[in-house]
């Protein structure tokens, strides 16, 4: 569930790799030592080196995919597969936190975070994270299968190394590539429940890589400053508005058969796909306001990016129903 080129003005997408040679700190020249941030921090910046909101969705895809697969599990090593999922998601938001420290303090929305506000050291963050990783992968292979847990690893490796690394820096298409990162929940806790890999999670995860476009383009018309300010070239900084706009509608319009086709190809009955279509058709109306929002010669909102914002909102809202309505179905038809 995912945070891109443009390197000069935050140091280079290469720079935060030096801190593998030695500890580097957030306050860098304040005279705080490791342990005067370690003795600032509280419990809750580690809880928010994990990005909780993040969490929220990923545990609930997790779930679903759990849910929705065939098979039986023990209630405690369906219990021990989610939260491996969840401390696997917690530890790549760790790890994108300490690599992303430069930018994220120079973006409004994140200057607060514990390592760019010198709560937290960021080779202890680092630590923290590939410690995390490295736990949730060892304990999902004990509790369930291996596969699960190899593809719970390549989840992390995902996010770590293919979006933060090398895309979330250098291209606009970060977002579309690295959608995949946010795929991987209900697939993985298909895998814990069955130990294989089907089209059915290949399909959920499909409809949660075209839902991650329009979600956080929508979000990147209002927030554009910001990743201008941090250098990060999400589509409104480096094609402008009024392209993001129209990807925003493309990309909604992609989505719709997509979601429908769990239904399709009869992986679910008619609750589901009734649900996925005005869903759908709801989301498409949310996009098509966002492309006809009133706009000035060089595509600026002229409404404060007011349709964009009830897209972005309701963006998450349709995911939770969507697959929210995909167990429902699962539980009522089966």
């Amino acid at each position: 569930m995912s945070d891109t080129a443009i390197n000069d003005r935050v140091g280079g997408a290469s720079a935060p790799l030096d801190a593998l040679s030695g500890p580097i700190h957030a306050l860098a020249g304040t005279g705080q030592s490791r342990s005067d941030l370690a003795a600032g921090s509280e419990v809750r910046d580690w809880i928010t080196l994990l990005k909780p909101r993040v969490l929220s969705l990923v545990v609930y895809s997790g779930v679903a995919g759990l849910l929705v697969a065939p098979g039986h599990m023990h209630p405690i090593l369906a219990i021990t597969a989610i939260l491996c999922i969840t401390i696997a998601a917690g530890a790549a938001g760790a790890i994108n936190m300490w690599y992303d420290r430069d930018i994220d303090a120079v973006m409004r929305r994140t200057v607060n975070r514990p390592i760019p506000a010198g709560r937290i050291a960021p080779d202890s963050a680092l630590a923290y994270g590939v410690g995390l990783a490295v736990f949730s992968v060892a304990l999902m292979g004990l509790a369930t299968n291996w596969l699960a847990a190899i593809v719970l690893a390549a989840s992390i490796l995902f996010y770590v190394f293919i979006y933060t690394v090398w895309l979330k820096r250098r291209t606009p298409q970060n977002i579309v590539i690295g959608g995949a990162a946010g795929a991987f929940p209900p697939l993985i806790g298909w895998v814990a429940m069955t130990g294989s890999i089907s089209a059915e999670p290949l399909l959920l995860f499909a409809i949660i890589f075209f839902w991650t476009p329009p979600h956080f383009w929508a979000l990147s018309l209002f927030a554009h400053a910001d990743y201008a300010r941090a250098g990060v070239p999400m589509l409104p900084v480096v094609a402008g508005a009024r392209e993001t706009r129209k990807q925003v509608l493309v990309y909604t319009v992609a989505l719709l058969p997509v979601a429908l086709s769990p239904w399709i190809m009869g992986f679910s009955g008619w609750i589901y796909g009734a649900s996925a279509l005005l869903l759908g058709l709801w989301f498409l109306k949310h996009a098509w306001a966002v492309w006809t929002d009133e706009q000035d010669e060089a595509g600026r909102s002229l409404t404060n990016d007011l349709p964009a914002k009830k897209c972005f909102k309701y963006s998450i809202s349709y995911l939770f129903i969507l697959l929210g309505m995909l167990v429902v179905d699962h539980l009522v038809l089966t």
